[in-house]
């Protein structure tokens, strides 16, 4: 079983997100200790924001293209070709201005490839990516998830939620803690609530 780790907060070890990530990994790892593990670090290997150079491969053009072409499209290819590749995919998501960090929307403008990850059909989009399993490890500093006025500003789990259904991802699993901004307390209960969701996540 192949497992792509993915972490994408600027915050280094103090890093929620990534403390949850590396205890989902790990909790997946001791349930499944067949499992091999690819990281990827969207900060420390960030790839650039989507061009028209990351695009012109994908609007048929294959011959003529420019070095920086070639070079955007290698970017691109070796990131599909890890995230097809897995069957688990782990992401870290923190919650930066009611959605998610930049580094990790450039990795999905990235891997959204037609005729890879969805395809387009005489009944709509397909997605192309089905079978998988997809923990997405949220960090949010205040409380979003318990009323509606919350759940209006949400941009992060329903995103990702959404664009990787539009893969064919039909099983996304959430990690949550938040309030982690709201004073020791609230961050001791939100990283309490956050393992029983990892012990879950990961069975």
């Amino acid at each position: 079983m192949q497992l792509l780790h993915i972490d994408s907060s600027i915050a280094g070890a103090a890093s929620v997100s990534r403390q949850l990530t590396a205890q989902t990994v790990a909790a997946w790892k001791a349930a499944h200790p067949d499992t091999q593990v690819t990281y990827l670090d969207l900060v420390a290997n960030a790839p650039s924001h989507f061009t028209m150079d990351a695009m012109a491969p994908r609007t048929g053009q294959t011959e003529g293209l420019s070095e920086s072409q070639q070079r955007e499209n290698a970017v691109s290819e070796q990131l599909v070709s890890q995230f097809l590749a897995a069957d688990v995919v782990v992401i870290g998501a923190p919650f930066y201005n009611f959605g998610i960090p930049t580094q990790l929307k450039a990795w999905i403008d990235r891997i959204a490839q037609p005729g890879r990850t969805f395809k387009y059909g005489a009944n709509g989009p397909e997605g192309l990516a089905k079978g998988k399993i997809v923990i997405v490890a949220s960090a949010r500093g205040g409380v979003y998830s318990t009323s509606e006025g919350g759940r209006a500003l949400e941009h992060q789990e329903s995103y990702l939620q959404t664009v990787m259904g539009f893969f064919g991802v039909t099983d996304v699993r959430f990690v949550r803690a938040e309030g982690v901004a709201m004073g020791p307390d609230a961050k001791a209960q939100a990283m309490a609530a956050a393992t029983q969701h990892i012990s879950t996540a990961a069975a």
